[in-house]
């Protein structure tokens, strides 16, 4: 897998991924950017939201739940001082459908967090989660 990021002025960068797609970055207007795109930062969480989400999705369906919504809300800490590292990730899932077993929302949610999420497994921070059904 390659992503290339190239300078485009002032802080922001585009990224030009190997699948095809490409979006850019930029810092805050406070810190000399011009605010054209998210953070770098933000990205990596929603890098998390959206990896735990694909496997949530795919257990979910395996397990033959009728899931029909999926929303994950990421929170992070940061450390204050340089390289000012994600410390802490809390992830909440609200997992939609009628029918639904807990049991089996927990599992997924769980296998998801603790074993198969690459993105989430490559950061050193504490990661916590929770979880609602939410029966449609």
């Amino acid at each position: 897998m390659q992503v290339e990021v190239t300078w485009v002025e002032g802080m922001e960068f585009r990224a030009d991924a190997e699948s095809g797609h490409s979006w850019n970055m930029d810092a805050s207007v406070e810190v000399g950017g011009n605010d054209l795109g998210p953070r770098p930062t933000e990205m990596l969480l929603s890098a998390v939201g959206g990896c735990t989400g694909i496997d949530i999705v795919s257990i979910l369906k395996k397990m033959q739940q009728p899931l029909t919504g999926l929303r994950i809300e990421v929170f992070g800490e940061r450390a204050e001082e340089h390289p000012r590292r994600f410390t802490k990730i809390k992830l909440h899932y609200v997992v939609t459908g009628e029918g639904l077993s807990e049991e089996r929302v927990a599992r997924a949610v769980q296998l998801s967090t603790e074993k198969y999420c690459s993105v989430l497994s490559s950061l050193n921070a504490e990661v916590t989660y929770g979880f609602e059904v939410v029966q449609a």
